[in-house]
């Protein structure tokens, strides 16, 4: 065989190689440490909205039985290398008997009991401190409408967060007290009449309880977000990015 043969013969060998390296990186990064989502409905507004894209962090939760997803990790309870679940955090997570991945906020943590009143949270006997910031006009899915109140919500002076209330949304907005198991969090949409969690039972189409080996990533920063006409087929959209959530850091 002549040098150009051996020569392409081994370019040939480099660039598979490159590709298999390439790969194997990106299936390592992806499964331990981050993972980008897409945010598909309005239900966490203000702060995340319909086509954000996002990436979560998994070294910050631990790694549960959807870490790798589609393929099984071999977690059946709790966390490989657990880190601890905070009041406030944003996680990405699968309810039990769904496939879907859900966005939601931590309000109530195992063991502890949770009520809404009146809209809203009420942990062990403590209710969130809610502060009105303005009043807005939303459009929902109907293309309808809506006089949406944006409120700072808070548990501490060291969390504090904005949530959508929209209207008096009868048995969402007022609960029985939820016990929370063991092993298991009580989540919440900040977009408060516009999302299906712990407030709804799995088999209703909400979260319900979500345990702790259901957990994805914990949501830590917005990458980019495209507007509503973007088509990722039409070049013509390419351009349809909202500017100022680039680089958005998640609270």
């Amino acid at each position: 065989m002549d040098k150009k043969n051996i020569k392409n013969k081994n370019s040939i060998k480099d660039f598979f190689s490159t590709i298999i390296w390439a790969l194997i990186i990106a299936v390592v990064i992806r499964t331990f440490i981050f993972q980008p989502f897409h945010i598909p409905s309005s239900s966490m507004l203000p702060g995340l909205m319909k086509g954000d894209y996002i990436i979560t962090s998994k070294l910050s939760v631990g790694y549960g039985k959807y870490a790798a997803s589609p393929i099984p990790f071999p977690v059946r309870n709790g966390r490989l290398f657990e880190k601890k679940i905070n009041r406030g955090d944003v996680i990405v997570f699968i309810p039990e008997g769904d496939n879907k991945n859900f966005i939601k906020r931590v309000l109530a943590l195992p063991g502890e009991q949770i009520q809404i009143v009146k809209g809203k949270p009420v942990v062990n006997g403590v209710e969130a401190t809610s502060k009105l910031i303005t009043t807005q006009i939303l459009m929902n899915s109907s293309g309808e409408e809506l006089t949406a109140e944006k409120w700072d919500e808070s548990f501490s002076e060291n969390l504090a967060y904005e949530i959508y209330n929209t209207t008096n949304n009868g048995r969402l907005d007022e609960t029985s007290t939820f016990t929370v198991p063991a092993g298991h969090y009580f989540v919440m949409g900040d977009n408060r009449d516009n999302s299906s969690d712990s407030r709804v039972s799995v088999m209703n189409g909400g979260a319900g309880f979500v345990p702790s080996e259901n957990i994805v990533s914990k949501a830590s920063l917005v990458l980019f977000s495209v507007k509503n006409n973007f088509v990722l087929l039409k070049p013509w959209t390419w351009l349809n990015f909202r500017l100022n959530r680039f680089f958005k850091v998640i609270l």
